[in-house]
Protein backbone atom coordinates (compact mmCIF):
# COMPACT_ATOMS: atom_id res chain seq x y z
CA UNK A 1 0.00 0.00 0.00
CA UNK A 2 0.96 3.67 -0.05
CA UNK A 3 3.56 5.51 1.92
CA UNK A 4 3.14 5.60 5.67
CA UNK A 5 -0.32 6.72 6.71
CA UNK A 6 -0.73 8.94 3.64
CA UNK A 7 -3.28 7.00 1.63
CA UNK A 8 -5.96 6.13 4.13
CA UNK A 9 -4.82 8.40 6.96
CA UNK A 10 -6.66 6.29 9.52
CA UNK A 11 -5.49 5.60 13.05
CA UNK A 12 -6.05 1.91 12.50
CA UNK A 13 -3.84 0.93 15.45
CA UNK A 14 -6.55 2.37 17.71
CA UNK A 15 -9.24 0.27 16.02
CA UNK A 16 -11.54 -1.20 18.68
CA UNK A 17 -12.49 -4.83 18.29
CA UNK A 18 -16.16 -5.20 19.14
CA UNK A 19 -17.17 -8.38 20.92
CA UNK A 20 -20.75 -9.55 21.48
CA UNK A 21 -21.37 -12.29 24.03
CA UNK A 22 -24.92 -12.69 22.75
CA UNK A 23 -23.68 -13.82 19.33
CA UNK A 24 -22.61 -17.39 18.58
CA UNK A 25 -20.36 -18.66 15.78
CA UNK A 26 -23.17 -20.07 13.65
CA UNK A 27 -25.00 -16.75 13.68
CA UNK A 28 -21.74 -14.93 12.83
CA UNK A 29 -21.30 -17.10 9.77
CA UNK A 30 -24.83 -16.69 8.39
CA UNK A 31 -24.12 -13.36 6.58
CA UNK A 32 -20.80 -14.71 5.30
CA UNK A 33 -22.34 -17.89 3.87
CA UNK A 34 -25.17 -15.97 2.20
CA UNK A 35 -22.71 -13.41 0.79
CA UNK A 36 -20.43 -16.13 -0.62
CA UNK A 37 -23.38 -18.03 -2.14
CA UNK A 38 -24.69 -14.89 -3.86
CA UNK A 39 -21.23 -13.96 -5.14
CA UNK A 40 -20.67 -17.51 -6.41
CA UNK A 41 -24.04 -17.43 -8.18
CA UNK A 42 -23.08 -14.12 -9.78
CA UNK A 43 -19.68 -15.42 -10.93
CA UNK A 44 -20.88 -18.74 -12.38
CA UNK A 45 -24.35 -17.93 -13.66
CA UNK A 46 -24.74 -14.18 -14.15
CA UNK A 47 -21.28 -12.80 -14.99
CA UNK A 48 -21.30 -10.91 -18.28
CA UNK A 49 -25.08 -10.46 -18.26
CA UNK A 50 -26.80 -7.16 -17.63
CA UNK A 51 -28.29 -7.89 -14.21
CA UNK A 52 -29.12 -5.12 -11.75
CA UNK A 53 -27.66 -2.55 -14.12
CA UNK A 54 -24.17 -4.02 -14.02
CA UNK A 55 -23.81 -3.30 -10.28
CA UNK A 56 -24.48 -6.87 -9.14
CA UNK A 57 -21.59 -7.16 -6.67
CA UNK A 58 -22.56 -3.87 -5.04
CA UNK A 59 -26.14 -5.04 -4.48
CA UNK A 60 -24.91 -8.39 -3.17
CA UNK A 61 -22.69 -6.68 -0.58
CA UNK A 62 -25.64 -4.55 0.53
CA UNK A 63 -27.80 -7.68 0.78
CA UNK A 64 -25.11 -9.26 2.94
CA UNK A 65 -25.14 -6.15 5.10
CA UNK A 66 -28.92 -6.40 5.53
CA UNK A 67 -28.61 -10.04 6.62
CA UNK A 68 -25.82 -9.09 9.05
CA UNK A 69 -28.01 -6.29 10.44
CA UNK A 70 -30.89 -8.75 10.95
CA UNK A 71 -28.55 -11.05 12.87
CA UNK A 72 -27.43 -8.03 14.91
CA UNK A 73 -30.99 -6.98 15.79
CA UNK A 74 -31.71 -10.53 16.90
CA UNK A 75 -28.68 -10.31 19.21
CA UNK A 76 -29.57 -6.92 20.75
CA UNK A 77 -27.23 -4.72 18.67
CA UNK A 78 -28.65 -1.25 18.16
CA UNK A 79 -29.14 0.30 14.75
CA UNK A 80 -27.17 3.38 15.83
CA UNK A 81 -24.14 1.23 16.66
CA UNK A 82 -24.22 -0.36 13.21
CA UNK A 83 -24.52 3.01 11.52
CA UNK A 84 -21.63 4.34 13.62
CA UNK A 85 -19.33 1.50 12.48
CA UNK A 86 -20.36 1.91 8.84
CA UNK A 87 -19.67 5.64 9.12
CA UNK A 88 -16.22 4.92 10.59
CA UNK A 89 -15.51 2.60 7.64
CA UNK A 90 -16.67 5.22 5.16
CA UNK A 91 -14.45 7.84 6.76
CA UNK A 92 -11.47 5.49 6.50
CA UNK A 93 -11.87 5.16 2.72
CA UNK A 94 -12.64 8.81 1.94
CA UNK A 95 -9.06 9.60 0.92
CA UNK A 96 -8.69 6.38 -1.14
CA UNK A 97 -11.89 7.29 -2.99
CA UNK A 98 -10.50 10.75 -3.74
CA UNK A 99 -7.32 9.07 -4.98
CA UNK A 100 -9.37 6.81 -7.24
CA UNK A 101 -11.03 9.85 -8.80
CA UNK A 102 -7.60 11.44 -9.31
CA UNK A 103 -6.18 8.24 -10.82
CA UNK A 104 -9.05 8.30 -13.34
CA UNK A 105 -8.24 11.93 -14.15
CA UNK A 106 -4.53 11.07 -14.31
CA UNK A 107 -5.13 8.25 -16.79
CA UNK A 108 -7.17 10.56 -19.03
CA UNK A 109 -4.76 13.51 -18.98
CA UNK A 110 -1.68 11.32 -19.31
CA UNK A 111 -3.30 9.83 -22.40
CA UNK A 112 -4.18 13.07 -24.21
CA UNK A 113 -0.87 14.69 -23.22
CA UNK A 114 1.03 11.83 -24.87
CA UNK A 115 2.69 10.61 -21.66
CA UNK A 116 1.27 7.07 -21.79
CA UNK A 117 1.81 6.80 -25.57
CA UNK A 118 5.43 7.96 -25.03
CA UNK A 119 5.92 5.29 -22.36
CA UNK A 120 4.57 2.69 -24.77
CA UNK A 121 6.66 4.09 -27.65
CA UNK A 122 9.99 3.95 -25.84
CA UNK A 123 9.09 0.83 -23.88
CA UNK A 124 8.43 -1.14 -27.06
CA UNK A 125 12.00 -0.43 -28.13
CA UNK A 126 13.55 -1.51 -24.82
CA UNK A 127 11.40 -4.37 -23.45
CA UNK A 128 11.29 -7.43 -25.69
CA UNK A 129 8.62 -10.12 -25.26
CA UNK A 130 11.25 -12.65 -24.08
CA UNK A 131 12.05 -10.69 -20.91
CA UNK A 132 8.95 -8.55 -20.52
CA UNK A 133 7.14 -10.30 -17.66
CA UNK A 134 10.10 -10.80 -15.28
CA UNK A 135 11.28 -7.28 -16.16
CA UNK A 136 7.83 -5.96 -15.21
CA UNK A 137 8.07 -7.68 -11.83
CA UNK A 138 11.47 -6.11 -11.17
CA UNK A 139 10.47 -2.61 -12.34
CA UNK A 140 7.29 -2.64 -10.23
CA UNK A 141 9.23 -3.96 -7.21
CA UNK A 142 11.84 -1.19 -7.44
CA UNK A 143 9.24 1.58 -7.71
CA UNK A 144 7.17 0.09 -4.89
CA UNK A 145 10.17 -0.22 -2.54
CA UNK A 146 11.11 3.39 -3.29
CA UNK A 147 7.60 4.76 -2.76
CA UNK A 148 6.24 2.24 -0.26
CA UNK A 149 3.08 2.14 -2.33
CA UNK A 150 1.66 -0.65 -4.48
CA UNK A 151 -1.17 1.73 -5.41
CA UNK A 152 1.18 4.42 -6.72
CA UNK A 153 3.22 1.81 -8.58
CA UNK A 154 0.15 0.54 -10.44
CA UNK A 155 -1.11 4.05 -11.18
CA UNK A 156 2.20 5.06 -12.80
CA UNK A 157 4.51 2.36 -14.20
CA UNK A 158 1.76 -0.29 -13.96
CA UNK A 159 -0.45 1.49 -16.47
CA UNK A 160 2.52 1.98 -18.79
CA UNK A 161 3.62 -1.68 -18.55
CA UNK A 162 0.10 -2.92 -19.34
CA UNK A 163 0.11 -0.64 -22.38
CA UNK A 164 3.53 -1.78 -23.59
CA UNK A 165 2.81 -5.46 -23.01
CA UNK A 166 -0.59 -5.26 -24.70
CA UNK A 167 1.04 -3.68 -27.74
CA UNK A 168 3.47 -6.62 -27.82
CA UNK A 169 0.51 -9.01 -27.80
CA UNK A 170 0.93 -10.27 -24.23
CA UNK A 171 -2.29 -11.06 -22.37
CA UNK A 172 -3.24 -8.17 -20.02
CA UNK A 173 -3.90 -10.65 -17.19
CA UNK A 174 -0.29 -11.84 -17.35
CA UNK A 175 1.05 -8.29 -17.30
CA UNK A 176 -1.20 -7.20 -14.43
CA UNK A 177 -0.16 -10.30 -12.46
CA UNK A 178 3.52 -9.46 -12.96
CA UNK A 179 3.00 -5.80 -11.98
CA UNK A 180 0.98 -6.72 -8.88
CA UNK A 181 3.50 -9.38 -7.84
CA UNK A 182 6.37 -6.89 -8.00
CA UNK A 183 4.35 -4.06 -6.47
CA UNK A 184 3.31 -6.09 -3.44
CA UNK A 185 6.83 -7.45 -2.92
CA UNK A 186 8.04 -3.84 -2.73
CA UNK A 187 5.07 -2.87 -0.59
CA UNK A 188 5.96 -5.56 1.97
CA UNK A 189 9.68 -4.81 2.07
CA UNK A 190 9.58 -1.00 2.07
CA UNK A 191 9.93 0.81 5.41
CA UNK A 192 7.73 3.54 3.91
CA UNK A 193 4.71 1.24 3.53
CA UNK A 194 1.86 1.68 5.99
CA UNK A 195 1.13 -2.06 6.27
CA UNK A 196 4.83 -2.75 6.86
CA UNK A 197 4.65 -0.34 9.80
CA UNK A 198 1.26 -1.56 10.95
CA UNK A 199 2.05 -5.29 11.22
CA UNK A 200 4.96 -4.98 13.70
CA UNK A 201 2.99 -2.41 15.69
CA UNK A 202 0.18 -4.93 16.11
CA UNK A 203 2.54 -7.81 16.94
CA UNK A 204 4.81 -5.91 19.31
CA UNK A 205 8.11 -5.84 17.42
CA UNK A 206 10.10 -3.10 15.68
CA UNK A 207 10.02 -2.18 12.00
CA UNK A 208 13.46 -3.32 10.87
CA UNK A 209 13.38 -6.58 12.83
CA UNK A 210 10.08 -7.24 11.05
CA UNK A 211 11.51 -6.46 7.59
CA UNK A 212 14.62 -8.61 8.10
CA UNK A 213 12.58 -11.53 9.41
CA UNK A 214 10.01 -11.14 6.64
CA UNK A 215 12.77 -11.43 4.02
CA UNK A 216 13.21 -15.11 5.03
CA UNK A 217 9.89 -16.02 3.38
CA UNK A 218 9.51 -13.10 0.98
CA UNK A 219 12.79 -13.42 -0.95
CA UNK A 220 12.30 -17.13 -1.86
CA UNK A 221 8.74 -16.34 -2.94
CA UNK A 222 9.77 -13.51 -5.27
CA UNK A 223 12.58 -15.66 -6.73
CA UNK A 224 10.08 -18.42 -7.54
CA UNK A 225 7.77 -15.77 -9.01
CA UNK A 226 10.54 -14.45 -11.29
CA UNK A 227 11.44 -17.96 -12.44
CA UNK A 228 7.81 -18.74 -13.31
CA UNK A 229 7.41 -15.48 -15.23
CA UNK A 230 10.70 -16.09 -17.06
CA UNK A 231 9.40 -19.51 -18.15
CA UNK A 232 6.06 -18.01 -19.21
CA UNK A 233 7.82 -15.23 -21.17
CA UNK A 234 9.95 -17.77 -22.99
CA UNK A 235 6.96 -19.82 -24.08
CA UNK A 236 4.18 -17.38 -24.95
CA UNK A 237 3.27 -16.48 -28.52
CA UNK A 238 3.32 -12.73 -29.08
CA UNK A 239 3.18 -10.42 -32.06
CA UNK A 240 6.88 -9.85 -31.35
CA UNK A 241 9.30 -7.49 -32.98
CA UNK A 242 7.82 -7.95 -36.47
CA UNK A 243 4.89 -5.70 -35.62
CA UNK A 244 6.79 -3.16 -33.54
CA UNK A 245 7.79 -0.93 -36.47
CA UNK A 246 4.14 -0.56 -37.48
CA UNK A 247 3.11 0.18 -33.90
CA UNK A 248 5.86 2.77 -33.50
CA UNK A 249 4.87 4.45 -36.77
CA UNK A 250 1.22 4.53 -35.72
CA UNK A 251 2.05 6.17 -32.37
CA UNK A 252 4.38 8.63 -34.08
CA UNK A 253 1.72 9.60 -36.61
CA UNK A 254 -0.87 10.26 -33.91
CA UNK A 255 1.15 11.92 -31.11
CA UNK A 256 4.08 14.25 -30.78
CA UNK A 257 6.48 11.97 -28.90
CA UNK A 258 9.23 13.62 -26.87
CA UNK A 259 11.43 12.62 -23.89
CA UNK A 260 10.23 15.86 -22.25
CA UNK A 261 6.91 14.16 -21.58
CA UNK A 262 8.61 11.99 -18.94
CA UNK A 263 9.11 15.10 -16.86
CA UNK A 264 5.54 14.81 -15.53
CA UNK A 265 5.73 11.22 -14.14
CA UNK A 266 9.24 12.03 -12.90
CA UNK A 267 7.91 14.96 -10.87
CA UNK A 268 5.02 12.88 -9.49
CA UNK A 269 7.32 10.05 -8.36
CA UNK A 270 9.79 12.55 -6.88
CA UNK A 271 6.98 14.19 -4.88
CA UNK A 272 5.89 10.80 -3.52
CA UNK A 273 9.49 9.93 -2.59
CA UNK A 274 9.59 13.22 -0.66
CA UNK A 275 6.48 11.99 1.23
CA UNK A 276 4.11 14.47 -0.40
CA UNK A 277 0.51 13.44 0.20
CA UNK A 278 -0.78 11.32 -2.70
CA UNK A 279 -3.73 13.66 -3.30
CA UNK A 280 -1.33 16.54 -3.88
CA UNK A 281 1.15 14.48 -5.92
CA UNK A 282 -1.50 12.97 -8.20
CA UNK A 283 -3.33 16.30 -8.49
CA UNK A 284 -0.07 17.90 -9.58
CA UNK A 285 0.32 15.13 -12.16
CA UNK A 286 -3.12 15.91 -13.58
CA UNK A 287 -2.47 19.66 -13.83
CA UNK A 288 1.00 19.25 -15.38
CA UNK A 289 -0.31 16.70 -17.87
CA UNK A 290 -3.06 19.13 -18.91
CA UNK A 291 -0.45 21.84 -19.52
CA UNK A 292 1.75 19.43 -21.49
CA UNK A 293 -1.27 18.40 -23.60
CA UNK A 294 -1.69 22.03 -24.75
CA UNK A 295 2.05 22.28 -25.47
CA UNK A 296 2.69 18.95 -27.22
CA UNK A 297 -0.63 17.50 -28.41
CA UNK A 298 -2.60 20.35 -29.98
CA UNK A 299 -3.67 18.21 -32.96
CA UNK A 300 -4.90 15.40 -30.69
CA UNK A 301 -6.96 17.83 -28.59
CA UNK A 302 -8.42 19.42 -31.72
CA UNK A 303 -9.47 16.00 -33.05
CA UNK A 304 -11.36 15.17 -29.85
CA UNK A 305 -13.49 18.31 -29.56
CA UNK A 306 -14.11 21.73 -31.07
CA UNK A 307 -12.38 23.26 -28.05
CA UNK A 308 -8.98 22.12 -26.78
CA UNK A 309 -10.01 23.11 -23.27
CA UNK A 310 -13.14 20.95 -23.56
CA UNK A 311 -10.97 18.02 -24.66
CA UNK A 312 -8.90 18.38 -21.47
CA UNK A 313 -12.00 18.59 -19.26
CA UNK A 314 -13.52 15.54 -20.97
CA UNK A 315 -10.29 13.56 -20.48
CA UNK A 316 -10.50 14.32 -16.75
CA UNK A 317 -14.20 13.59 -16.30
CA UNK A 318 -15.45 11.22 -19.00
CA UNK A 319 -14.50 8.77 -21.74
CA UNK A 320 -11.65 9.58 -24.11
CA UNK A 321 -10.93 7.49 -27.21
CA UNK A 322 -8.05 8.39 -29.50
CA UNK A 323 -8.10 6.78 -32.94
CA UNK A 324 -4.80 5.60 -34.45
CA UNK A 325 -3.79 3.69 -37.59
CA UNK A 326 -3.67 0.49 -35.55
CA UNK A 327 -6.85 -1.04 -34.10
CA UNK A 328 -4.97 -2.55 -31.15
CA UNK A 329 -3.52 0.84 -30.20
CA UNK A 330 -6.91 2.52 -30.58
CA UNK A 331 -8.30 0.14 -27.96
CA UNK A 332 -5.27 0.79 -25.75
CA UNK A 333 -5.46 4.59 -26.02
CA UNK A 334 -8.80 4.98 -24.31
CA UNK A 335 -9.70 6.12 -20.81
CA UNK A 336 -12.84 6.50 -18.72
CA UNK A 337 -11.57 9.44 -16.63
CA UNK A 338 -13.20 9.97 -13.26
CA UNK A 339 -16.42 8.46 -14.59
CA UNK A 340 -14.59 5.19 -15.17
CA UNK A 341 -13.94 4.90 -11.42
CA UNK A 342 -17.59 5.13 -10.31
CA UNK A 343 -18.16 1.34 -10.41
CA UNK A 344 -15.12 0.71 -8.22
CA UNK A 345 -15.97 3.48 -5.77
CA UNK A 346 -19.52 2.16 -5.32
CA UNK A 347 -18.08 -1.32 -4.76
CA UNK A 348 -15.81 0.00 -2.00
CA UNK A 349 -18.65 1.94 -0.36
CA UNK A 350 -20.91 -1.15 -0.35
CA UNK A 351 -18.07 -3.36 0.94
CA UNK A 352 -17.58 -0.94 3.82
CA UNK A 353 -21.29 -1.25 4.67
CA UNK A 354 -21.03 -5.04 4.94
CA UNK A 355 -17.71 -4.94 6.83
CA UNK A 356 -18.92 -2.21 9.19
CA UNK A 357 -22.09 -4.05 10.16
CA UNK A 358 -20.20 -7.34 10.60
CA UNK A 359 -17.79 -5.54 12.92
CA UNK A 360 -20.59 -3.76 14.82
CA UNK A 361 -22.49 -6.95 15.62
CA UNK A 362 -19.29 -8.65 16.85
CA UNK A 363 -19.18 -11.24 14.05
CA UNK A 364 -15.59 -10.49 12.99
CA UNK A 365 -14.30 -10.93 16.54
CA UNK A 366 -16.33 -14.13 17.05
CA UNK A 367 -15.02 -15.76 13.85
CA UNK A 368 -11.40 -14.84 14.67
CA UNK A 369 -11.64 -16.08 18.27
CA UNK A 370 -13.10 -19.38 17.04
CA UNK A 371 -10.12 -19.85 14.74
CA UNK A 372 -7.80 -19.07 17.65
CA UNK A 373 -9.47 -21.66 19.86
CA UNK A 374 -8.53 -24.55 17.53
CA UNK A 375 -4.84 -23.56 17.31
CA UNK A 376 -3.38 -26.17 19.65
CA UNK A 377 0.04 -26.58 17.94
CA UNK A 378 2.57 -24.06 16.65
CA UNK A 379 1.67 -24.89 13.04
CA UNK A 380 -2.02 -24.67 13.95
CA UNK A 381 -1.42 -21.18 15.32
CA UNK A 382 0.25 -20.07 12.07
CA UNK A 383 -2.49 -21.71 10.01
CA UNK A 384 -5.24 -20.07 12.07
CA UNK A 385 -3.58 -16.67 11.58
CA UNK A 386 -3.39 -17.19 7.81
CA UNK A 387 -7.02 -18.33 7.56
CA UNK A 388 -8.12 -15.41 9.75
CA UNK A 389 -6.32 -12.89 7.52
CA UNK A 390 -7.70 -14.43 4.33
CA UNK A 391 -11.20 -14.55 5.75
CA UNK A 392 -11.14 -10.95 6.94
CA UNK A 393 -9.87 -9.77 3.56
CA UNK A 394 -12.97 -11.38 2.07
CA UNK A 395 -15.45 -10.49 4.82
CA UNK A 396 -14.32 -7.04 5.97
CA UNK A 397 -13.09 -6.08 2.45
CA UNK A 398 -10.18 -4.17 3.95
CA UNK A 399 -6.55 -5.24 4.37
CA UNK A 400 -6.06 -3.01 7.41
CA UNK A 401 -8.67 -4.93 9.39
CA UNK A 402 -7.15 -8.18 8.08
CA UNK A 403 -3.96 -7.13 9.90
CA UNK A 404 -5.37 -5.37 12.95
CA UNK A 405 -7.96 -7.87 14.16
CA UNK A 406 -5.80 -11.03 13.91
CA UNK A 407 -2.83 -9.03 15.22
CA UNK A 408 -4.68 -8.10 18.39
CA UNK A 409 -6.41 -11.46 18.78
CA UNK A 410 -3.37 -13.71 18.24
CA UNK A 411 -0.65 -11.66 19.96
CA UNK A 412 -0.95 -13.34 23.38
CA UNK A 413 -1.26 -16.82 21.82
CA UNK A 414 2.13 -16.40 20.11
CA UNK A 415 3.64 -15.26 23.41
CA UNK A 416 2.15 -18.28 25.21
CA UNK A 417 3.75 -20.60 22.63
CA UNK A 418 7.13 -18.94 23.26
CA UNK A 419 7.22 -17.42 19.76
CA UNK A 420 8.90 -14.09 19.05
CA UNK A 421 6.43 -11.35 17.94
CA UNK A 422 8.04 -11.10 14.49
CA UNK A 423 6.52 -14.52 13.70
CA UNK A 424 3.09 -12.94 14.00
CA UNK A 425 4.00 -9.73 12.16
CA UNK A 426 5.48 -11.71 9.26
CA UNK A 427 2.45 -13.99 9.02
CA UNK A 428 0.11 -10.97 9.05
CA UNK A 429 1.94 -9.51 6.05
CA UNK A 430 2.39 -12.82 4.21
CA UNK A 431 -1.34 -13.51 4.38
CA UNK A 432 -3.10 -10.20 5.10
CA UNK A 433 -1.32 -7.60 2.99
CA UNK A 434 -0.68 -9.52 -0.21
CA UNK A 435 -3.95 -11.45 -0.57
CA UNK A 436 -6.17 -8.37 -0.36
CA UNK A 437 -5.64 -7.76 -4.07
CA UNK A 438 -7.04 -11.22 -4.89
CA UNK A 439 -10.52 -10.37 -3.57
CA UNK A 440 -12.59 -8.46 -6.20
CA UNK A 441 -14.67 -6.55 -3.62
CA UNK A 442 -11.74 -5.78 -1.31
CA UNK A 443 -10.58 -2.17 -1.58
CA UNK A 444 -7.22 -3.34 -2.98
CA UNK A 445 -8.68 -5.77 -5.51
CA UNK A 446 -11.19 -3.19 -6.71
CA UNK A 447 -8.50 -0.51 -7.00
CA UNK A 448 -5.94 -2.58 -8.89
CA UNK A 449 -8.57 -3.96 -11.25
CA UNK A 450 -9.82 -0.48 -12.15
CA UNK A 451 -6.42 1.17 -12.47
CA UNK A 452 -4.84 -1.57 -14.58
CA UNK A 453 -8.02 -2.20 -16.56
CA UNK A 454 -7.85 -5.95 -15.89
CA UNK A 455 -10.41 -7.90 -13.87
CA UNK A 456 -9.32 -9.79 -10.77
CA UNK A 457 -10.46 -13.02 -12.45
CA UNK A 458 -8.06 -12.35 -15.35
CA UNK A 459 -4.97 -11.54 -13.26
CA UNK A 460 -5.66 -13.87 -10.29
CA UNK A 461 -3.75 -16.89 -11.60
CA UNK A 462 -0.79 -14.67 -12.58
CA UNK A 463 -0.52 -12.80 -9.27
CA UNK A 464 1.93 -15.55 -8.33
CA UNK A 465 3.72 -13.75 -5.50
CA UNK A 466 0.43 -12.87 -3.84
CA UNK A 467 -1.13 -16.31 -3.56
CA UNK A 468 2.22 -18.08 -3.05
CA UNK A 469 3.15 -15.99 0.03
CA UNK A 470 0.65 -17.61 2.48
CA UNK A 471 1.78 -21.08 1.36
CA UNK A 472 5.43 -20.13 1.88
CA UNK A 473 4.84 -18.93 5.42
CA UNK A 474 2.90 -22.13 6.23
CA UNK A 475 5.63 -24.30 4.69
CA UNK A 476 8.30 -22.63 6.84
CA UNK A 477 6.10 -23.12 9.91
CA UNK A 478 5.42 -26.79 9.09
CA UNK A 479 9.13 -27.53 8.59
CA UNK A 480 10.13 -25.34 11.56
CA UNK A 481 12.45 -23.26 9.37
CA UNK A 482 13.62 -20.00 10.97
CA UNK A 483 10.83 -19.93 13.56
CA UNK A 484 12.27 -17.55 16.10
CA UNK A 485 11.63 -18.17 19.79
CA UNK A 486 11.17 -15.59 22.52
CA UNK A 487 14.39 -14.68 24.28
CA UNK A 488 13.78 -14.62 28.01
CA UNK A 489 15.51 -11.76 29.76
Amino acid sequence: MPDEKNLSEINIEDQKIIENKELNLLESLIPVVILMCLLAYNIFFVEGQEWLGGYTNQYILLMGGIVAAAVGFFNKVSFSRMIAEVWENWKSVFVPIMILFLVGALAGTWLVSGIIPAMVYYGLQVLSPEIFLPASVIIAAIISIATGSSWTTSATVGIALVGIGSALGIAPGMIAGAVISGAYFGDKMSPLSDTTNLAPAMAGTDLFTHIKYMAITTVPTIIITLIVFAIISGNIDTTGSADISNLLASIDNTFHISPWLFLVPGIVIAMILMKTKPLIALGTGVVLAAVFAFIFQGDVLASLSDSKFSSIINSILTDTNIETDDEKLSELFSSGGMNGMIWTILLIICAMVFGGIMDAIGALAKITKSLLSVASSVFGLFASTVVSCLGLNAIASDQYLAIVIPGKMFKKAYEDKGLAPENLSRTLEDSGTVTSVLIPWNTCGAYQSSVLGVSVADYFVYAIFNYLSPFTTLLFAALNIKIRQLVKK
